[in-house]
């Protein structure tokens, strides 16, 4: 039985598994990060986990504040109400289409603020960017009392102005309707925080490495082309930060409405219910219940978007 040999200098070379785990620059990293931003995150913990836990607790008991003398447990009973009522499945729905809404036409116009800050010449981008950063600048509720008197019937100048329009007369009645005060309620949210995600993409775009612009150029790649091909996987990380930060804001507005409709019309989103519930019903048990539900809503949408990007940080980074 023979053997075979293999003259010296062609062995085979084994393949080489590819390096598992974090890089010695990416642990370096973790450990800064983690020096730097662990004492705020453990006051943030500590200033946030107390009324998380007693929400939750309050939530396990029939209790109201005028009658407290006859508190008791009843299990996760006020989560059963909350889940059997219309009223919370109408205001879960009025709040997941504002935050849809709004978010999706900030994202498209915040995008259009920012490639227009970037091409801006030097000298005028200082004064560009403070202009477009006024809107976000502005008190909530300022800028909701300022479009709620902007769309009154007898002092708002929107009816005068956009009169000429079908469907539009001195006499219209924004506030009177469901779809048309979450129009306008939506169009204030559009304004104010626009600004926010714009600044958040410009972030994004300085990202880009122009050297990927170039080459597609030289390529006879159209401006969409580059767009979609090279900027936007580009700055992917970005827009998920962009988008993760303004939904969950989005999700929980509250200012707006209290303001402009008082929840009335079916203009009611979650952050109102569980105000009503607690403050002006004193129904501290369903209140509290609401209010959980409401973290629970938070915490799926930040798992989402985290698992639906797949944004790889250390690729962002230019790690290999």
């Amino acid at each position: 039985m023979s053997t075979t040999t293999l003259a010296p200098g062609t062995e085979k070379e084994q393949p080489r598994s590819a390096p598992t785990g974090l890089s010695d620059r990416s642990r370096a990293e973790r450990r800064l990060g983690w020096k730097l931003a662990g004492p705020a995150f453990a006051v943030m913990l500590l200033v946030t986990a107390y009324p998380i836990l007693q929400a939750f607790y309050d939530s396990l008991f029939d209790y109201r504040l005028t009658d407290p003398a006859n508190r008791s447990f009843t299990g996760l009973s006020n989560y059963g109400v909350v889940l059997t009522d219309q009223i919370w499945w109408t205001a879960l729905g009025v709040t997941v289409l504002l935050t849809v809404v709004t978010v999706a036409v900030e994202l498209v116009l915040g995008f259009a603020l920012a490639l227009v800050m970037v091409k801006a010449l030097k000298a005028i981008r200082p004064v560009l960017r403070a202009a477009i950063l006024i809107p976000y600048a502005i008190i909530t509720v300022v800028s909701a009392f300022a479009w709620q008197f902007a769309f009154a019937i007898d002092s708002g100048f929107v009816n005068t102005w956009f009169a000429w329009l079908p469907g539009i007369s001195a006499d219209t009645d924004w506030f009177g309707g469901t779809w048309s005060a979450l129009f306008v309620v939506a169009v204030a949210e559009i304004w104010k925080t626009t600004p926010f995600i714009s600044l958040l993409l410009l972030a994004g775009l300085a990202q880009v490495p122009e050297v990927l612009q170039e080459a597609a150029k030289v390529d006879g790649a159209t401006w969409w082309q580059r767009m979609w091909k090279v900027t936007i996987p580009n700055m992917k990380a970005a827009i998920m930060v962009a988008l993760l930060f303004r939904t969950l804001d989005a999700f929980r507005i509250f200012d707006s409405i209290f303001i402009m409709t008082g929840g009335a019309n079916s203009t009611e989103t979650v952050s109102f219910l569980a105000y009503r519930q607690t403050i002006s019903r004193l129904e501290i048990g369903l209140g509290s219940a609401v209010s959980v539900l409401l973290f629970v809503c938070v915490i799926l949408i930040c798992a989402l978007f985290i698992k639906g990007f797949k944004v790889d940080l250390s690729q962002a980074r230019g790690e290999k």
